[in-house]
C-alpha cells in the first residue's frame, strides 16, 4: 500500500483501529524511509512525533484528521529535528498543547554535561536546540484523552530528553528501538550508560508491540530488545580485542571494528565507537592516554 499521494502528500496507514500512521518525506540514511508521525485517537487526537520542519508533512497531518476529529495533545519522543522541528507550527495551526520530557539538554547525564562543557567532542547532529514544550512529562505521568490513555518512560540514550509512550502492552519507541537498524548514540547528546539501562528497564516488561519513529512496527519487541543489548554487547568486546594490539584512536578502532560500514556512515560508527569508548572508561575496563577528544588514544587497563 502505497504511503503517498502522486503530489507528495502522505495518506494515513491504519495500523489499529484507533491507530493511524503518517510518513514524513525526509527520507535518508539516518531516518530509513522517513520519520513516522502517529495519529492516537478516534476523536480528539494524539499526534506523536510532529516530524521534521515541512509544509507538506504539515498539510498532510491536518488532512488527516477528519470533520468529527481535532488534534488535542502533541507529543514528541526528543528533540532531534527530524522528530521535533514541526511541533510548533502544528501547535500554532491547531492550539494543541505540545508535551516532551525538556528541552535539548533536559535528561542529559553528569558525564556528558562535562564532555559539552570542557572537551572537544563533536556531536549536536540534527539537534533542535530551539525546541520548547508546553507540559514537562516524567516517567508514570500519564495523559489521556476521550479514548486513549498514554504513560510515560524517560530512556535517555539516544537522546538525554528521549521518552517512550506506551498504552497496555503497545508502546510508541521513538528512536529507541528500530526494526531497520541499532540506534546513533552520539556522545555528548547521547550517553551509552544510560542507552544500556533502558533497554534493560523496557525488558523488564512483556510487550505486545513497539512502534518505531522509523520503520515499521516490531512484532517481536522483547526479542528486539534482547538482539539490541546482545549487540551493543558485541560492539564492547570487538572494541577491547582491538585494543589488545595496543593504544587506539577513535578512527583506527572503528576501522577494525566495523569492517563493512559504507563510507557515508562512517561518521555514524565513529560516534557509537566514542560512545562505548566513554561508556568503558567509566567502567574503568580501558583508560584514555589523553584528555578526551576525537583524536584522544584509549588502552586498556594494566
Amino acid at each position: 500500500m502505497s504511503e503517498r499521494h502522486a503530489n507528495g502528500i502522505a495518506t494515513p496507514v491504519q495500523l489499529a483501529p484507533h491507530l493511524r500512521r503518517l510518513l514524513a518525506p525526509n527520507p535518508s540514511p539516518m531516518t530509513f524511509h522517513g520519520t513516522n508521525t502517529y495519529l492516537l485517537g478516534q476523536r480528539d487526537i494524539a499526534v506523536i512525533d510532529p516530524g521534521p520542519l515541512s509544509e507538506t508533512h504539515l498539510h498532510a497531518i491536518l488532512s488527516a484528521i477528519e470533520p468529527h476529529q481535532y488534534i488535542s495533545h502533541i507529543f514528541v519522543t526528543h528533540s532531534h529535528r527530524d522528530h521535533s522541528s514541526l511541533a510548533r507550527s502544528l501547535s500554532d495551526a491547531t492550539q494543541a498543547p505540545i508535551y516532551a520530557f525538556g528541552d535539548a539538554t533536559a535528561g542529559r547525564s553528569e558525564i556528558m554535561t562535562q564532555l559539552a562543557k570542557h572537551s572537544e567532542m563533536g556531536g549536536g547532529e540534527g539537534v533542535d536546540h530551539d525546541f520548547q514544550c508546553d507540559f514537562v512529562v516524567k516517567t508514570l505521568d500519564t495523559v489521556s484523552g476521550s479514548d486513549w490513555m498514554l504513560t510515560c518512560l524517560h530512556t535517555p540514550g539516544h537522546m538525554g530528553n528521549h521518552i517512550c509512550l506506551y498504552s497496555d502492552d503497545m508502546l510508541f519507541c521513538g528512536d529507541h528501538v528500530m526494526g531497520w537498524a541499532s540506534s546513533l548514540v552520539s556522545p555528548p547528546d547521547g550517553d551509552l550508560t544510560d542507552f544500556m539501562a533502558s533497554c534493560e528497564m523496557l525488558r523488564q516488561q512483556t510487550w505486545r508491540v513497539f512502534y518505531p519513529s522509523h520503520g515499521d512496527p516490531i512484532l517481536e519487541p522483547n526479542a528486539r530488545l534482547d538482539w539490541l543489548i546482545k549487540h551493543r554487547q558485541s560492539r564492547e568486546s570487538d572494541i577491547i580485542l582491538a585494543l589488545k594490539n595496543g593504544p587506539q584512536t577513535i578512527t583506527e578502532i572503528t576501522s577494525a571494528v566495523y569492517t563493512d560500514v559504507p563510507s557515508t556512515l562512517f561518521e555514524a560508527a565513529q560516534r557509537n565507537i566514542l560512545a562505548h569508548l566513554i561508556d568503558l572508561s567509566q567502567r574503568r575496563l580501558i583508560l584514555p592516554i589523553e584528555s578526551l577528544s576525537l583524536s584522544t588514544r584509549f588502552q586498556l587497563k594494566k
